[in-house]
């Protein structure tokens, strides 16, 4: 009975792989192989009567096609049963520089075929576990659920300067194995909510965890599981309901986004005001028109008040604490701080982009 897909690859770590689909590798090296059969008959069969057929007296000795296929098989397999030889000087010369480099060839490919297979596993662990030790040493992002929403945070981690290397996705589904493999990231194939398979994908030293599986009951758990393994982590998850949201904050969510609710309010926004709902969808695109962004303090900032900045400072993070602009608390900024700022996707030469020319930071 055929096992299936998710039982065979469940926990695995699969690394993306550049290589050809094997079926189009085997195919090729079969047609390489059939080749020099093929062209090894042809050079017998039209040099025929510079052979002997030791064994057929009733023909004179002579080779025909038959003969041709049954030489050159037993030739390239290295077998050798003699009874069939080159004896004039024209056709040991075409075995000397033409068969015996044939016959080299042919026994490369059915040795190469074979050892690729088998050495195939052990690269597969080598690259494995160069990889491991790669994670240990690093921070990085694991992604769990590699639908719609996992596809876009990964793709907004990239355009974050983030590696690809360094995110590593969590997924059950064969689905979302390919696709992610297109994208060049590491999947743990398995159920998320399982500590073998969080502890597969390194969640316990994970700087990031970002859950967004379609279930909030999976989310909840997912949830639960990183927490243990990871008390230190930032974990962000996507909730469908917002009556589960203050669930998974007591899960040990880090942040919650309501991801139905959110994409309703923009739905209303873009109804009753079309301007304001073009602009909050310029501001969550990425890389055109605005953006919303994080950035240091810099030292000629300090001091200032947060409405007298290049940038549109919308909230101050102090002491790990978010603060709207207007707050009285960051009405004088200080070192240490770090702001949310709306500003242009793009530097241009008549407004730079504070933090991007070397700049002093004001860190404590």
């Amino acid at each position: 009975m055929a096992v299936p897909f998710s039982e065979r690859t469940h926990g695995r770590v699969a690394l993306p792989d550049p290589a050809r689909s094997p079926w189009w590798e085997l195919g090729r090296r079969l047609l390489a192989a059939l080749a020099i059969l093929v062209g090894t008959v042809l050079l017998v069969y039209f040099d025929r009567s510079g052979y002997r057929d030791g064994n057929d007296p009733l023909h004179d000795y002579r080779v025909d096609l038959l003969d041709s296929i049954y030489y050159t098989t037993v030739t390239l397999s290295t077998t050798g049963y003699g009874d069939i030889a080159p004896v004039s000087e024209r056709a040991r010369m075409v075995n000397a520089f033409v068969i015996t480099p044939f016959r080299i060839g042919f026994l490369v490919l059915l040795i190469g075929t074979t050892l690729e297979v088998l050495a195939s596993r052990g690269r597969e662990m080598f690259r494995i576990a160069q990889w491991r030790k790669k994670m240990s040493s690093q921070d990085h992002v694991v992604v769990i659920g590699y639908g719609t929403k996992g596809r876009a945070a990964v793709e907004t981690l990239v355009s974050n300067g983030w590696q690809r290397s360094s995110i590593v996705v969590v997924d059950p589904d064969a689905t979302a194995l390919e696709e992610a493999h297109t994208d060049e990231l590491a999947v743990i194939v398995g159920d998320a909510t399982r500590r073998e398979v969080l502890r597969r994908a390194g969640a316990a030293r994970a700087s990031q965890v970002i859950i967004t599986t379609d279930r909030d009951d999976s989310n909840v758990l997912a949830t639960l599981t990183v927490r243990q393994l990871n008390p230190d982590a930032w974990i962000v998850v996507s909730a469908r309901e917002q009556e589960n949201v203050e669930l998974m904050r007591q899960s040990g969510a880090s942040s919650v986004v309501t991801s139905s609710d959110a994409v309703g309010r923009l739905l209303g926004l873009s109804t009753v005001s079309p301007a304001l709902g073009e602009v909050m969808e310029d501001l969550l695109t990425y890389g055109v028109g605005l953006e919303v962004a994080e950035r240091d303090l810099l030292v000629n900032e300090v001091g200032k008040q947060p409405q007298s900045l290049p940038d549109q400072v919308i909230a101050v993070i102090r002491d790990e604490r978010v603060y709207r602009y207007f707050d009285p608390v960051v009405t004088m900024l200080a070192r240490g701080d770090r702001l949310i700022v709306v500003r242009s996707a793009k530097e241009l030469p008549w407004a730079p982009r504070p933090g991007t020319h070397d700049e002093d930071l004001a860190v404590e």
